[in-house]
């Protein structure tokens, strides 16, 4: 039987060779760690999260990383570090770096939403240059604006490991989204990428034209988030004739654009021929019942290959709901349906009770449950989507995983 490594004692040890106090909350994880009886086994992740605690918890500082990377550099079985929403910057990025330039075991680091800026992406994507270890990156909510999304555009030019990148929410403008797309012709290990929320000052869509170029050539994406691009019919059009002769990409988010029911036309058309993508997403948009009823049509006759449809708030009612109800009766492959933020008038209420009622359609798959009032049946909101906690993971049991973040299991990228 072999010695378990006691992680919390060279903690300790770090911080007083480094005459730093120790964080408590560091402290209890590694603790909680150590009881671990898999953990020489077994790769762990350990959860340093600042968010998703019912007793707040002392945050973890740049001062505080270099103590704890001391102890990591000597556990080869942590391969994944969750440090989202704490109080890193630059400094800490420093710090983070070096760890990444040495260390061969970090498969999966998550930085979202810490104060980190241009310098520090610079360091982290430079680190990445000779890194042959992580798969998944999230930098998602770090300020580090274009100057610093061009540091990650560059590393995707020569970094051959990494499978996923979350960008989004990071500021990123127009010269990093160009410069993204021509590093992905050429990257073939990437599988997936979130550019949601870039600072655009054009309304030309240029960012549409030069991802699609991308996706013609590209053959390795499988997982895309373009939500909030100011998507309108024109790049929609632009990213369906790319994917016609694409067949990797599983995933397409283009929620929170500029998409009617005229763009959804170009969708149909590409559903009619696309044999490859699983889930699309159009949630907030405006494609209301015509969009709706052209979408049901489709699935409903010729595409057997979609298992995950969002339309959250999308102005439709029950016209175009219904009509989607009655798709999925003949279309038994589509397993995911999301709908909540539409009008949901009585029709649409007694449609999709009966496809549950009648076990087409699971409880774990959609966002509404039925209920009834004086006989009457209305909808009421689960916790469930496509990505339904994808900023933040709930400690209670009381939503499935595969329900909150249906994605995860119906394209899974990698094994975070």
């Amino acid at each position: 039987m072999s010695v378990l490594p006691d992680l919390h004692l060279h903690y300790v040890q770090a911080c007083q060779n480094l005459s730093r106090p120790e964080n408590p909350f560091i402290a209890h994880v590694l603790q909680e760690a150590d009881k671990n009886d898999e953990i020489t086994t077994k790769g762990i992740t350990l959860k340093l999260a600042g968010n998703n605690h019912l007793v707040p918890v002392p945050r973890v500082t740049d001062d505080d990383l270099g103590a704890l990377v001391s102890v990591l550099g000597q556990a080869a079985f942590i391969t994944g570090l969750d440090l989202a929403y704490n109080l890193l910057t630059d400094a800490g990025a420093k710090t983070m770096a070096t760890f990444l330039q040495e260390n061969s075991t970090l498969q999966y680091l998550n930085l979202m939403f810490n104060d980190i800026g241009a310098s520090g992406a610079e360091l982290i994507a430079g680190a990445l240059h000779s890194n042959q270890s992580l798969v998944h990156l999230r930098m998602t909510g770090n300020k580090i604006g274009n100057q610093g999304g061009m540091f990650f555009a560059s590393m995707l030019k020569i970094n051959s490991t990494l499978e996923k990148l979350d960008l989004g929410d990071c500021d990123v403008g127009l010269q990093c989204l160009v410069a993204t797309a021509v590093a992905l012709t050429q990257n073939k290990s990437l599988k997936a990428i979130n550019l949601n929320r870039p600072l655009l000052s054009s309304q030309q869509e240029e960012t549409t034209f030069h991802i699609a170029r991308m996706l013609r050539s590209n053959s390795s994406l499988v997982e895309l988030h373009l939500g909030k691009h100011e998507i309108k019919n024109f790049g929609v059009k632009q990213l369906c004739e790319a994917l016609y002769g694409n067949s990797s990409l599983r995933y397409l988010d283009l929620s929170c654009n500029n998409i009617i029911c005229d763009g959804v036309k170009f969708l149909g058309a590409l559903l009619k021929r696309n044999r490859t993508l699983k889930i699309l997403d159009l949630g907030a948009n405006r494609i209301e019942d015509a969009g709706a009823v052209y979408l049901s049509e489709v699935l409903a006759r010729q595409n057997r290959a979609l298992e995950a449809l969002s339309i959250v708030s999308n102005n439709i009612t029950g016209k175009g709901l219904v009509a989607l109800a009655e798709a999925m009766q003949s279309n038994i492959n589509l397993s995911h349906i999301y709908i909540w933020g539409n009008k949901l008038d009585r029709s649409a209420c007694v449609a999709f009770s009966e496809l549950m009622e009648l076990g087409r359609l699971q409880l774990g798959c959609t966002d509404v449950a039925p209920y009834e009032v004086d006989g009457e049946v209305f909808l009421a909101e689960q916790s469930h989507g496509l990505a339904k906690h994808c900023y933040w993971t709930p400690r209670c049991a009381a939503v499935a995983p595969g329900a909150a973040n249906a994605s995860l299991e119906l394209v899974p990228v990698s094994e975070y």
